[in-house]
């Protein structure tokens, strides 16, 4: 029975693994080295600044291990959505550390395959008079022709076709944009001609490397064996096994439909899986599908500046204090917005954000009791840093001295576990584009370039 096998070695690239459990993957002689190396889970931040999620140094220690074994055993390397964010920016970064390691190691014989995933604005608002590109949400906010120019770069996740292109030219290390996460996965099972849905399934798992595993984690290596029936996944670390439970309850991870997974051009249908628990530490996956969608859609990703933000990080243990902490703040930005009379409402916000009360789900909470402490953290998001700097600082020590019924004591409110207390963080953004569009193909979008150094 024909198989092929994936190593994935970390959640995300420059997360860190231990070279034991690489190693012992790479003994298993895998068909290919396969790692994701993005993600827009923490914000629009990193895309719209164009900075990378991990830094520099972490970044070329995973690598490095990773192109050094891969170019010993032959076998191709693929990096999904390089440097984060997988925009052009991120991309050279990841190829500046590439070159490096290169140079280094005596690496020159290696064919590099650049799959860009930018796409032009003009195209975007094309697509958008033609009513082919629409908002993933309800929440998206419109795309203006001025917020699409006023959005820094646009990326759009590809899907598995461009990679298997890259393969079939022998590409040794392929660096991919913006990629749907399972898709760099998938693209190894395609291009060895096994079938998508136990690719991008077990592409799925995978690309959180032992995150599936007991005890679970994005930081050690995972073993995916992918065939015609099915796919198996192992744990590489002698400390970890999976279990029907723990693979099933990763399938589930980061979807909004129990068993419907959504990318470009397909749509997974784990309605019918079955989890079986192989041997000791391994669990066999089968029965997964996959339906082509009609258009072919990807999904765009593009940060807008919306401000500058500064904030402070404070702590409360008067009980007092506590059973009214929300009136509190809400009588202390009043006192702020009417000594600020003078400046527009619109030019800044103020939010409190309650740790210990109702900070993570608002709300929502059903847990009403009251704790002996609450971390604030409290921030302005203002139209420049200095504003913003300004209001806090005066949201602050209004806060930290605010007269409150039944205060004992006026030695302040807020105990600060920094100095100084007021935190100018730069530039804030948000999606302004988290639309899907149209595309012919899986290809149209997404140009390769090929490298030799």
């Amino acid at each position: 029975m024909k198989n092929i096998k994936i190593l994935a070695p970390c959640g995300i690239l420059g997360y860190g693994y231990p070279k034991s459990s690489f190693l012992n993957g790479m003994a298993l002689k895998p068909d290919a080295i396969v790692v994701d190396a993005g993600s827009t889970d923490a914000g629009p931040h990193k895309l719209g600044a164009g900075v990378a999620i991990v830094s520099q140094r972490s970044y070329k220690k995973d690598l490095e291990i990773m192109m050094v074994e891969g170019a010993k055993a032959g076998i191709p390397i693929v990096i999904g959505s390089a440097g984060g964010s997988g925009g052009k920016v991120h991309v050279e970064w990841s190829l500046k550390i590439i070159k490096e390691i290169i140079h280094e190691q005596s690496l020159h014989h290696l064919k590099i395959a650049v799959i860009w995933a930018d796409i032009p604005k003009n195209i975007i608002q094309d697509r958008l008079h033609s009513n082919k590109v629409n908002p993933l949400g309800l929440t998206v906010k419109e795309l203006t022709k001025n917020r699409l120019e006023e959005t820094s770069s646009v990326v759009a996740q590809m899907g598995h076709e461009p990679i298997v292109k890259a393969l079939e030219e022998g590409a040794d290390l392929i660096i991919c944009g913006r990629a749907y996460d399972p898709s760099p996965f998938a693209a190894v099972a395609a291009y060895h001609g096994l079938p998508l849905s136990y690719g991008y399934h077990a592409g799925k798992i995978l690309e959180c490397a032992a995150l599936c595993a007991v005890p679970g984690t994005t930081k050690d290596c995972m073993l995916g064996i992918i065939t015609q029936e099915g796919f198996t996944i192992t744990p590489l670390s002698d400390d970890r096994v999976c279990t029907p439970l723990s693979v099933a309850a990763h399938t589930f991870y980061e979807k909004d439909h129990p068993y419907l997974l959504h990318g470009p051009g397909y749509v997974l249908n784990l309605e019918d899986c079955k989890f079986t628990q192989l041997d000791e530490k391994s669990v066999y996956v089968t029965g997964s599908k996959i339906e082509k969608t009609d258009p072919y859609t990807i999904k765009l990703e593009g940060a807008i500046k919306v401000g500058y933000r500064t904030f402070v990080v404070a702590g409360v243990r008067d009980a007092i204090m506590i059973s009214k902490l929300e009136e509190i703040e809400q009588l202390a930005k009043e006192q702020v917005k009417n000594y600020y009379s003078d400046i527009p409402c619109e030019d800044y916000q103020i939010h409190f954000m309650n740790y210990g009360l109702n900070a993570v789900i608002g709300e929502l909470e059903t847990n009403k009791g009251l704790p002996h402490e609450v971390g604030i953290v409290f921030e302005v998001l203002a139209k420049t840093q200095e504003l913003a700097n300004t209001v806090c600082g005066t949201l602050r020590s209004t806060l930290l001295h605010y007269g409150y019924d039944g205060r004992k004591s006026t030695a302040g409110n807020l105990a600060f576990p920094f100095s100084p207390s007021d935190i100018p963080f730069g530039p804030v953004y948000e999606f302004s584009v988290y639309h899907l569009m149209e595309v012919k193909d899986g290809y149209e979008m997404f140009p390769i370039e090929y490298l030799t150094l």
